[in-house]
């Protein structure tokens, strides 16, 4: 564990520039939003920054998801059939952390108990939350009625996935259903993630028009699309912002999703 004081110009270079994943939600930047334990490293690191003018204490646990054929995340007690949690896999240090404005830390996170791992993917969520003393972690509002006064704070979490992964995956990747939408300010293009096999995935989706003449052109990306187990398929959509360079009524449209390290896990094309 590691904890630094970090001026805010060196907390932007660290965390916006090295080539890492961020996720960030309030005064909290988090690198990177997602482990994956596939059986190269028992264990890894998450760096955790306070980007506020306070000091800020969270409270560190496990949480279990459920992912919706939407993309939502329910929480679950009990896995569903198919759907295996980590966390006892798992173990990370401190449990609790205090930053103060500018300030960073490393929590450690370790894979334990492999001998009694399947087949197959554990995935739990590691959930970061406000404490709720502590005021300057949300919007603080007060309201009177009838004498009586009620502080209101908002207190808020967030969590990145943590997977562990045993075996060599039999995943495969279908993408059908695609629907083009025109109406609106920027075309719309809708589609089911179709998975199939022993473990989930997540990647990037991306929209290119073929002109007649060959002529190819990027017109949407999205990044960091996601369909977990037990799941078999997602339904998405996704705004296709620089259409306007291209005439969609003639041609072909070819989609493909993609890992973070490029290869390509499925494509499919239209016409227009």
């Amino acid at each position: 564990m590691i904890k630094k004081l970090l001026s805010p110009l060196l907390l932007f270079f660290i965390f916006i520039f090295s080539g890492l994943s961020t996720y960030a939600q309030g005064d909290l930047m988090i690198m990177p939003k997602r482990l994956v334990f596939d059986g190269s490293e028992r264990s890894q690191e998450i760096n955790l920054a306070n980007t506020g003018s306070d000091t800020a204490v969270y409270a560190i646990s496990f949480v279990n998801y459920k992912m919706t054929e939407k993309g939502n995340f329910e929480q679950v007690d009990e896995p569903e059939n198919g759907q295996r949690f980590a966390e006892n896999f798992l173990r990370y240090f401190p449990r609790r952390v205090a930053l103060a404005p500018n300030e960073a830390q490393t929590i450690r996170v370790q894979l334990t108990r492999t001998g009694n791992l399947e087949q197959g993917e554990y995935r739990s969520h590691m959930y970061f939350r406000a404490v709720e003393e502590q005021t300057a972690l949300g919007a603080e509002e007060t309201e009177e009625s009838e004498g009586i006064s009620i502080n209101i704070k908002t207190v808020f979490g967030i969590s990145i996935p943590i997977i562990v992964r045993e075996g060599e995956s039999t995943t495969n990747i279908d993408l059908t259903d695609l629907s083009l939408n025109t109406a609106g300010e920027n075309p719309k293009l809708s589609l089911v993630i179709n998975r199939s096999g022993n473990m989930s995935v997540y990647g990037n989706l991306k929209a290119t028009h073929i002109a007649k003449n060959g002529t190819e052109t990027e017109i949407g990306m999205v990044k960091g699309v996601s369909v977990y187990t037990p799941n078999s398929k997602r339904s998405f959509s996704f705004e296709l912002r620089n259409a306007s360079q291209v005439d969609l009524s003639q041609g072909k449209l070819k989609l493909q999703y993609s890992e973070d390290k490029g290869e390509t896990l499925a494509t499919k094309e239209i016409d227009l």
